[in-house]
């Protein structure tokens, strides 16, 4: 069982426990002397972790992606915790649980599923509906849809992470249809629920968050434009005008050029949607960057997907007048 979890280790101690090899490489200090390094991590985050003697036979038998069980002397350097390992083994499958070394929403899975397909039912557009009802009936697409994160490390980073972004989407894209008229509610939530469909491919996460090799390749935009294309054309009548509207929503969704997009968008409904789309990740960055212990009481941790820290606005409110931390 697993116990001393990364996000614990704040202060110098001995420990014993198990984690996931995210990185494994053999270094020289200027010196020249060998030693091992590890990325380390489990569900709370990652830690590096160093072995300066008799590594050659334990280097040889890790990779990564493997579990191991460490006893290692936990050192704060520049004010941040690593690890100097003192004994590393495989560890056994039945001392894991996968549960503790990827994270995982907060939110019932199982409701949130109900409320997408609630939203899919809720299209009116005939041909809409039934190219977004196949892709979700489909049982490996729905295994996968629940598991998938939204990013590797940008926004809702964790397992559950692409459902959750797409629910709160489909609220977004209802909440907009009602204040401006003008929108077809039908397209908005198509793209919402198809967008990142890709990264059901493009992701991997059976172990840790990361790209196969086919998302390394392609991309999550040109992997679902296949995927929806080959879904619109398996429907017999499906309109090619829509067709080419769909195919736009999806690959302006980035907005710019310089964040992937191949088109900008060229539609209200793909504006609009790039827009919640921006909003929504930006907003997880911003929530996770609060929930990590700083060490500061009103600032949160840096956010490197965001290039700043936030301020925590209920600390700063309650502080005395005039406090200058």
């Amino acid at each position: 069982m697993k116990t001393s979890f990364v996000s614990e280790l704040s202060t110098e101690q001995t420990i014993t426990t198990f984690f996931l090899v995210h990185e494994k490489e053999i270094r020289n200090t200027r010196e020249g002397k060998s030693y091992l390094r590890l990325e380390l991590g489990d569900r709370t985050g990652n830690i590096e972790a160093r072995m300066w003697d008799q590594f050659e036979a334990i280097a040889k038998d890790l990779g990564r992606d493997d579990f191991v069980k460490v006893q290692a002397r936990v050192e704060i350097y520049r004010n941040k915790p690593q690890l100097a390992l003192q004994q590393v083994r495989r560890a056994k499958p039945e001392e894991v649980d996968l549960a503790d070394y990827l994270p995982h929403t907060k939110e019932d899975v199982g409701k949130m599923w109900e409320r997408l397909l609630g939203y899919a039912d809720s299209i009116s557009d005939p041909w809409l509906k039934k190219l977004v009802s196949g892709i979700l009936g489909d049982p490996a697409t729905a295994v996968r849809y629940k598991r998938a994160p939204a990013a590797k490390v940008m926004h809702h980073a964790y397992i559950g992470g692409l459902l959750e972004h797409v629910v709160g989407l489909c609220g977004l894209a209802k909440m907009a249809a009602e204040h401006y008229p003008e929108l077809n509610p039908d397209l908005l939530l198509t793209v919402a629920i198809l967008h990142d469909v890709g990264k059901l491919d493009e992701l991997c996460y059976d172990r840790a968050i990361g790209y196969t090799t086919e998302g390394q390749l392609l991309g999550h935009i040109v992997m679902e434009v296949g995927i929806v294309g080959k879904a619109m054309d398996a429907i017999e009548g499906f309109p090619p005008a829509l067709k080419t509207i769909v195919q736009h929503l999806l690959i302006s969704h980035h907005g710019q050029y310089e964040f992937g997009s191949p088109k900008l968008p060229m539609i209200r409904e793909a504006m609009v949607f790039h827009y919640l789309d921006d909003l929504d990740s930006k907003l997880a960055a911003a929530r996770a960057a609060l929930a990590i212990d700083s060490g500061e009481e009103e600032w949160s941790a840096y956010s490197s997907a965001l290039g700043r820290k936030f301020l925590r606005l209920e600390a700063f409110l309650k502080a005395p007048s005039g406090s200058s931390s």
